[in-house]
């Protein structure tokens, strides 16, 4: 298969990359770095990115951004960041993505355990998450082609679990392998419209 991974240089992207590059053709797309650049906040920057590549049998995202911050200290900016990033960026990859697929091709989106067990500071994180796994479970009703999309969404990994330890107290973190399974269920497997939650 020929994939697009955005975000492939990032903690879970490598080790996604490193899976699907055994066996397939990857193309790895970043805001700076990887084989094409992209900023998945602006649509035009997508088509692009698309147009360079070409045809593709699998699209993963496993980029987009939001704010952390208190409530009371979040401003409407601090909302639209991840609203154009994590949520508008992944919505568009499908939107415009879709055209680029051979049939029976797969878009796999990516969030995040925040959905569904929000902590403290994450009112904004949580809450595009959750618009993620809507979009997702709405847009499978319709898409033609035959195209699938899916969104995996993990706890903590082990590899970042220090970072975050502070922010999810008594979390279990999720080991890489079971992460890396989320897409390979995703892209290897015929579902649609599913929400590959990985928290333990």
């Amino acid at each position: 298969m020929k994939i697009l991974i955005i975000g492939g240089k990032g903690t879970i992207g490598k080790t996604v990359t490193d899976y699907f590059a055994r066996n397939n053709e990857v193309i790895v797309a970043g805001r700076k770095s990887g084989d094409v650049q992209v900023n998945i906040e602006e649509s035009t920057s997508i088509k692009a990115m698309f147009d360079t590549i070409g045809k593709l049998d699998a699209v993963i995202c496993i980029a987009g951004e939001a704010v952390w911050k208190d409530f009371k200290d979040l401003t409407e900016d601090d909302y639209y960041i991840g609203f154009k990033s994590k949520l508008m960026g992944q919505v568009n990859l499908v939107r415009i993505g879709k055209a680029y697929l051979h049939p029976r091709g797969s878009i796999t989106l990516t969030t995040g355990i925040l959905a569904d067990h929000p902590v403290a500071m994450t009112s904004s994180a949580a809450m595009v998450n959750g618009a993620v796994h809507s979009f997702v479970k709405a847009v499978a009703l319709e898409l033609e082609n035959t195209i699938r999309v899916n969104v995996v969404s993990s706890g903590v990994v082990e590899d970042a679990y220090e970072k975050y330890r502070d922010f999810f107290p008594g979390h279990n973190p999720v080991s890489m392998k079971k992460v890396v399974n989320g897409y390979v269920k995703s892209v290897e497997e015929n579902i649609n419209g599913e929400i590959i939650r990985i928290y333990n």
